[in-house]
């Protein structure tokens, strides 16, 4: 009896050490795991800035800027070495998946908004000043001429190679290149299973779960009012954010006067003019456009098709998309400003 003690004791010693060694274990794996914290990544990227928070175990900085850099070698206009450049100076080269992604949804979005949307109207933007290439005479004649070799009908892909009707015709995708961007970064947090981020390029968000205060990302509208400089910021609205895009378009930043006109950066690819300077009827000029989707590729283009369509159009488009909420800021015959808007 005495030894089958002695066995059970030994048992239960057993037992006690085994326990004891298991949440030993994991006390000093977790104690020794690095704890969760925030990191901001931030940098420029195509000729604009990118703001980047998120909550993990250590920074991702080297893997959000590869990203990033890889982005700029397929879609910067402005960067010689990258795909869509030598597309636009008609060199042989092979597409890759990013520029395919984009040149598709970009063709998507023509298609929906009739036009006004058109990636390919890019030697319109430069010669109105706006583009990778300025010029100085701006005259009836010249735009009807640029005119007729613009058109995203006028371009498509066969494989991987870009087929224009006509070598003149050129590409600028930074009306959706940012919010892509903001996907690609959105992505890859996705990967490694972090729940709160927020990817800010150029003006262009996706935000997911929680800012650094346990709260709802919280986006600031401002008021459209013009300043060149982006000192003056008025408040307009306070948006929520979690696991959504948002993309704010507007003729308040970039645009210049001359002979007491003003004319600004989003032109309108159907005209040839800058957005608001053919005016019509049924056509009532938007300030800025505020656009919340799912992915912010999409809400980065439509966001600049509704500053070319105005706000009867743009309205009437945005409630065929049950996902989309909008903001659309516009002014009255006092000039005051007033909002229409759609959150659902």
């Amino acid at each position: 009896m005495k030894g089958m003690k002695e066995i059970k004791g030994m048992r239960g010693m057993k037992i006690i050490f085994f326990f004891f060694s298991f949440f030993l274990f994991f006390f000093l794996f977790f104690s020794c795991r690095p704890q969760e914290k925030y990191y901001l990544t931030q940098g420029d990227i195509f000729k604009t800035t990118a703001h980047i928070k998120y909550k993990y175990r250590k920074d991702l900085g080297k893997e959000i800027f590869a990203r990033l850099d890889s982005f700029d070698l397929s879609l910067n206009p402005f960067n010689k070495n990258s795909i869509i450049y030598k597309v636009n100076h008609n060199e042989d080269v092979e597409v890759d998946d990013r520029f395919i992604t984009v040149f598709n949804k970009a063709k998507e979005i023509s298609e929906i908004t009739g036009g006004a949307y058109d990636i390919t109207c890019a030697p319109l933007v430069n010669i109105w000043g706006f583009g990778v290439e300025k010029k100085d005479e701006i005259t009836p004649r010249s735009i009807d001429s640029i005119k007729q070799f613009v058109g995203y009908q006028k371009v498509w892909l066969e494989g991987r190679k870009v087929i224009k009707e006509n070598p003149s015709l050129q590409i600028n995708a930074s009306s959706i290149a940012k919010g892509y961007a903001c996907d690609v970064i959105a992505e890859l947090f996705d990967s490694y299973g972090i729940t709160d981020y927020m990817v800010e390029i150029g003006g262009e968000i996706h935000a997911k779960g929680k800012n650094p205060n346990g709260k709802s990302w919280s986006i600031e509208i401002l008021k459209p009012i013009d300043d060149t400089t982006g000192t003056i910021k008025e408040h307009q609205e306070l948006i929520l954010l979690d696991n959504y895009s948002l993309a704010t378009s507007g003729n308040y930043r970039n645009f210049y006067v001359k002979e007491g006109k003003k004319y600004a950066h989003t032109i309108n690819p159907l005209t040839g003019y800058p957005a608001g300077t053919v005016e019509t009827d049924d056509y009532l000029p938007l300030l800025s456009a505020t656009v919340l989707y799912p992915d912010c590729m999409t809400a980065d283009a439509f966001a600049t098709a509704f500053m070319v369509l105005g706000l009867e159009k743009s309205c009437a488009i945005a409630e065929q998309f049950p996902e989309m909420n909008y903001l659309f800021i516009y002014t009255n015959e006092k000039g005051a400003f007033l909002a229409k808007k759609s959150f659902r």
